[in-house]
């Protein structure tokens, strides 16, 4: 199975018309911390966590993975966006050999409503197509979310399947990478 090489992360910033993808530093601290204590954020997510565990528990520069990028407007962090591949052992695969990957973003409320998200997650979408090219991708959200399910539509997401977990119904979308004919 194809896998993001170390040496490909962490990437240099990526500029789209308005922000700038990059990295996690230190100072972007605060802001997760705002995001994950969010009960805005989290109304369709299981809820909020509590902001004192995250003051104890999120570490001074915080998602430093492969894939999970912080969202800058302005040289401040409005939010994340993250295309990384799924565990093989993760139920909801939409092919056998578990060979997608999955996008998730989450962004603060005063950025919601002006594009960003469209814009953030385009682009994430095609660094991870020249990245590991050929790999699908999928989105998963409660279609109660009228804003992501709105986004999946723009972004070119098909809906695979609806099922109802957590109480509440589902919806995965599948993502292919557009291949330029030979």
């Amino acid at each position: 199975m194809t896998q993001l090489a170390p040496a490909s992360w962490p990437v240099d910033p990526i500029r789209t018309e308005r922000l700038v993808l990059r990295a996690s530093e230190a100072r972007d601290r605060p802001a997760f911390i705002e995001l994950l204590s969010s009960a805005e954020v989290h109304t369709y997510l299981g809820g909020p966590q509590p902001r004192d565990e995250l003051e104890r528990s999120v570490p001074e520069t915080p998602g430093q993975r492969p894939g999970h990028f912080v969202i800058e407007l302005d040289g401040a962090m409005i939010g994340t966006v993250e295309v990384s591949r799924r565990d093989a052992e993760r139920r909801g695969q939409v092919r056998p050999d578990a060979g997608e990957a999955e996008i998730g973003y989450l962004f603060l409320p005063r950025a919601w409503g002006r594009g960003y998200a469209a814009e953030a997650c385009a682009a994430a979408l095609d660094w991870f197509a020249d990245a590991v090219p050929g790999v699908p991708v999928v989105l998963y959200t409660q279609t109660a979310n009228a804003r992501s399910m709105s986004l999946a539509a723009k972004l070119g997401f098909v809906e695979v399947r609806r099922f109802v977990k957590w109480d509440a119904e589902q919806w995965m979308g599948m993502w292919a990478p557009v291949t330029p004919p030979a």
